[in-house]
């Protein structure tokens, strides 16, 4: 892959700023009369610095199905809301027991596990929320909104992303083959990764091949995703990271260069990342989302 350019990377931090915006009037109207000491979790897990890949994704697969409205980042807000539940729930002390998260203490560390667990749950029916919010001003009908609440449910459930975090789990210190791992980790992080792309697509009216075009695409993206954050965990320094580098060596996790080393997690990596991007061979505006693969892939945190 080569160097993000320079385009590139300013059109990221454009979206990422529209991100930051729609999440932020999201929160302001969903917590509005709520208490603090319930509002208070949930700002801190959804507003903590992130690099909004999911959303992202989302934003350029709506552009590359043809889409041109500005409202598709109100509903990019739904798949980052499930993935800051998910990162809630993976930092407590009964899953990895994490202690920094993006920079800063987590969610459980900062306001105690019972507020955690409560703020991680009340952030998977926001996300439902802020796609039923979301589809008026982008002229989704109700059948529309009913198969995106399907699409990010299953990816984020017992077959999706939860199935996947248990597996995981259930794998610390265990053997593993190649299948086994590409079933942990298309559960866990690329089946989210997925549904962000293909949900773009649908938001733009995309049709059912180019939609799973998109699940294509997000699925291999996904796992080079993942290959990349293992290859970083053990390179990578925690601050730069912003979370602490080597945990899974000592949670003894599944991992890519794990089970194949670092140079061939890297080829790995690689060759999903070039899949990935063959699939985009037919939509005829997919750059962004190859430039946005790219940025993925060469990231350095």
């Amino acid at each position: 892959m080569t160097a993000t350019s320079a385009a590139t990377t300013a059109t990221i931090l454009s979206r990422r700023s529209r991100i930051e915006d729609a999440l932020r009037t999201f929160l302001d109207r969903e917590l509005d009369g709520i208490a603090p000491e319930v509002a208070g979790p949930i700002e801190y897990a959804v507003m903590s610095p992130g690099k909004r890949i999911r959303p992202l994704l989302m934003m350029a697969a709506y552009e590359s199905a043809g889409g041109d409205g500005p409202e598709v980042a109100d509903l990019a807000c739904s798949v980052e809301l499930v993935h800051a539940y998910s990162l809630v729930h993976d930092d407590l002390p009964c899953m990895d027991d994490d202690v920094l998260r993006r920079g800063r203490p987590t969610l459980h560390v900062r306001f105690g596990v019972g507020p955690a667990v409560m703020a991680g749950a009340a952030l998977m029916p926001m996300a439902v929320q802020a796609i039923v919010a979301a589809a008026p001003s982008l002229g989704l009908e109700e059948p529309a909104v009913r198969s995106m609440v399907r699409m990010l449910t299953s990816a984020s459930g017992a077959t999706g992303m939860v199935g996947g975090q248990l597996l995981d789990l259930q794998a610390e210190g265990r053997p593993v083959d190649r299948d086994q791992l590409e079933c942990i980790h298309t559960g866990k992080t690329a089946r989210l990764i997925s549904a962000s792309v293909a949900l773009g697509g649908m938001a733009a009216g995309a049709d059912r091949e180019d939609v799973e075009r998109l699940e294509r695409f997000g699925l291999r993206l996904g796992l080079a995703f993942q290959a990349i954050d293992d290859i970083l965990d053990l390179r990578g320094d925690t601050e730069e990271l912003g979370k602490e580098s080597g945990r899974d060596s000592v949670l003894r996790k599944a991992t890519y260069p794990g089970l194949f080393g670092l140079e061939e997690a890297e080829a790995i990596s690689r060759d999903l990342a070039r899949a990935a991007s063959a699939e985009l061979a037919e939509l005829g505006r997919a750059e962004g989302l190859r430039e946005l693969a790219r940025y993925i892939i060469d990231r350095s945190h």
